[in-house]
């Protein structure tokens, strides 16, 4: 049982590391004027799920709305990080 456990944790911090990755790659693409591509897209597609949530949330209440940074996709960042920290 303890394997499987470790399996399961192991597996979720890989996925949860590689979408951290499509969203650093993501943030340093943005900085660059270009249009949208197949590679772009796959970032979205991966990342978005992730942020959305935060960004509804933060629409709905308000917060952030007239700061030039996308706080709900560091908001995103900073709490995966959270999920793998306590998962390692």
């Amino acid at each position: 049982m303890t394997v499987l456990l470790f399996a399961i944790k192991s597996t979720a911090i890989a996925i949860l590391s590689l979408v951290q990755l499509a969203m650093a790659v993501r943030a340093v693409l943005s900085w660059f004027p270009m249009d949208q591509n197949k590679f772009t897209e796959i970032l979205d597609m991966i990342t978005e799920p992730f942020i959305m949530p935060i960004r509804a949330l933060f629409v709905k209440m308000n917060w952030f709305q007239q700061l030039p940074l996308d706080m709900s996709f560091l908001t995103s960042y900073l709490l995966i990080t959270a999920v793998i920290f306590l998962l390692g």
